[in-house]
């Protein structure tokens, strides 16, 4: 398979930790250490558009599409509710005890993983948290949600996978000593019948959620923590990027190694990949990294 660079975005000034869809098919948002929130248009990606700006780093995005709000986690715990539409009822919520390291919208409700342990359950149309649920001892890296399964998986730095029951968020099963590590990343597989891990053993681990939560496979798919893992919007392929600059490809069927995208080679990233997004949009790779830019990813 080909894969090329189509574009390199610049703008922010410090390292890029979130991504997310925007408001449009043809567009995505970015945030970063220098708390700065962009917008950017796939078809002409030249210049990003400011849409607002938070006093500390962000480290997590989630877009509430038909309420035209993005929710924003910051690296304190705070909570960020940017109304597009109306500036001034803008809310900024301190909640979590640390950072906030992933966000995510189920039906009425945002979910927040906190640094110190606890996932939050939010209602949209109130901007509050509802209820606090402390799953570990230490921080909460990743959440992923299977409609399929009507589940929620959490990576957690405790070096397991929590995975909960929607709307109850009854404790179904956990994952002891699912990395040597940190768990940073989770992907449902688009059938629900698998779940991918990556952690900060630099290890992609493939779980059969259908025969008891066991390893199918582990491999040790980089040299350094594994930052992100999506799957392509087709599902045949899915993609992970690393601290260890590089992006890489991989067959969904198989688990096999396709394509690595790298600095020398394909201009890639100079520091760690914090980030993937997999856009519908020409089927577009975006990442994002310590190196402040976005590189846009097209199949050739």
């Amino acid at each position: 398979m080909k894969i090329k660079k189509k574009a390199q975005l610049t703008g922010h000034n410090a390292g890029i930790y979130a991504l997310s869809d925007s408001s449009s098919d043809h567009t995505f948002l970015s945030a970063a250490g220098d708390g700065w929130i962009v917008e950017w248009d796939l078809d002409n990606p030249d210049l990003g558009r400011l849409l607002a700006k938070v006093e500390t780093k962000v480290f997590s995005l989630c877009n509430l599409k038909k309420e035209k709000i993005i929710v924003a986690g910051n690296m304190d715990g705070g909570l960020h509710w940017v109304d597009l539409e109306q500036p001034d009822k803008t809310k900024n919520i301190a909640h979590h005890q640390k950072g906030i390291y992933d966000i995510k919208r189920i039906g009425d409700f945002v979910y927040t993983a906190g640094g110190e342990g606890k996932l939050t359950r939010w209602s949209i149309s109130e901007m509050k948290s509802l209820e606090s649920y402390h799953l570990a001892n230490q921080s909460l890296r990743c959440i992923v949600f299977s409609m399929k399964r009507n589940e929620l998986a959490i990576g957690a730095s405790d070096n397991c996978i929590y995975f909960l029951d929607i709307p109850t968020l009854e404790l179904k099963h956990r994952i002891e000593h699912a990395h040597d590590n940190s768990v940073f990343c989770l992907h449902y597989s688009p059938n629900g019948e698998q779940l991918l891990s990556g952690g900060r053993d630099a290890h992609l681990n493939v779980w059969d959620l259908e025969n008891g939560y066991t390893k199918i496979s582990s491999q040790p798919a980089h040299w350094f923590t594994i930052n992100g893992i999506v799957f392509h919007p087709e599902g045949h392929l899915f993609a992970t990027g690393s601290r260890d600059k590089t992006i890489k490809i991989w067959d969904a069927k198989t688990h096999r190694l396709l394509k690595v995208l790298e600095l020398n080679r394909d201009g890639g990233h100079l520091n760690s990949v914090n980030r993937l997004l997999w856009h519908a949009h020409q089927n577009t790779l975006i990442s994002c990294s310590d190196d402040r830019t976005i590189i846009l990813w097209q199949e050739t």
